[in-house]
């Protein structure tokens, strides 16, 4: 994630909703982690999540940063990811086993502390991990191939479900949110979004973000970002988000916590940003856009 701020000041939000401090443990490593990666995140945790939920907080997205780069960063090999996933996801089915592994990593370690915290059964955190780890785990798996629309859709619900709960379990978590259809749709939207930005990148990468049916039915190659089909399917995956955001947003409305709705609603705008870009350039790729901050 990049490091776009989207904090609330004194003027657009009442000052009681946000902290007067930052940084609970500065030294830590997973704020450490943190305050690299997304200066976003980093604040966004400090201000608006639960005070007794902060460290954990970071810790969870820390440790998932150090995964995500790993698999797309460091480990060049497909048997090494998936080796490497393997490793976490034993590690974490061990910790909820309440098991102690031995030899970790000091990230590795993060995990388990994060899980001996949690003590609700079928908790919003135990959600968020496991989603999480299937994302990691068919991203340690798909680059350099083609993947289905089941497998697309399946990636980014699996994403929505693990970030919202993650959101709903560290910020207002005393405030019972609702559930229903409109649940992850804005966090559903925010993928979408997040994947059409990134697509020469990702590309680059090696990770293709269109489904192989569509590919196939156009006749078009995953490099062919110029072609009008290309276009045809960023007009529809930027229309299929606007009206996920108008649905989240309206789900939003209704989270009884100041601070949840309003890291909700921050969450929403920053990648409206990207939508409205898109739209600028009637949807054609520049080649750019990774110049729009999220």
């Amino acid at each position: 994630m990049d490091t776009n701020e989207l904090i609330p000041n004194e003027t657009a939000h009442p000052l009681h909703l946000v902290r007067d401090t930052l940084d609970p443990e500065p030294a830590s490593l997973p704020v450490a982690i943190t305050e690299a990666a997304s200066q976003h995140t980093h604040h966004i945790i400090s201000l608006l999540v639960d005070w007794d939920r902060i460290q954990d907080a970071y810790r969870a997205y820390a440790y998932f940063r150090w995964v995500d780069d790993h698999i797309d960063v460091t480990l060049r090999d497909r048997g090494d990811r998936i080796a490497f996933v393997e490793r976490q996801q034993a590690i974490i089915d061990r910790a909820y086993a309440g098991g102690l592994p031995a030899g970790l990593t000091d990230e590795e370690q993060m995990i388990v502390d994060l899980i001996r915290s949690d003590i609700e059964p079928d908790s919003g955190l135990r959600l968020y991990i496991e989603n999480m780890m299937a994302v990691m785990a068919f991203d340690a798996e798909r680059r350099g191939r083609l993947i289905s629309a089941r497998e697309l859709n399946e990636y980014t619900h699996a994403l929505a479900v693990g970030v919202t709960e993650a959101v709903h379990y560290f910020i207002g978590h005393d405030d019972p949110s609702p559930h229903g259809a409109p649940r992850y749709l804005a966090v559903t939207a925010a993928h979408i979004t997040h994947m059409l930005r990134d697509t020469c990148e990702d590309l680059g990468a090696g990770y293709i973000n269109v489904p192989r049916e569509y590919l196939a039915e156009h006749g078009i190659d995953p490099g062919d970002v110029h072609s009008a089909a290309y276009r045809a399917w960023i007009q529809s995956r930027v229309r299929l988000a606007r009206d996920y955001f108008q649905a989240g947003r309206g789900h939003l409305a209704q989270v009884p916590n100041d601070r949840c709705r309003m890291a909700g609603h921050a969450y929403c705008e920053q990648f409206e940003r990207v939508l409205d870009a898109f739209e600028r350039r009637d949807y054609w790729l520049r080649g750019d856009e990774q110049d729009v901050p999220i």
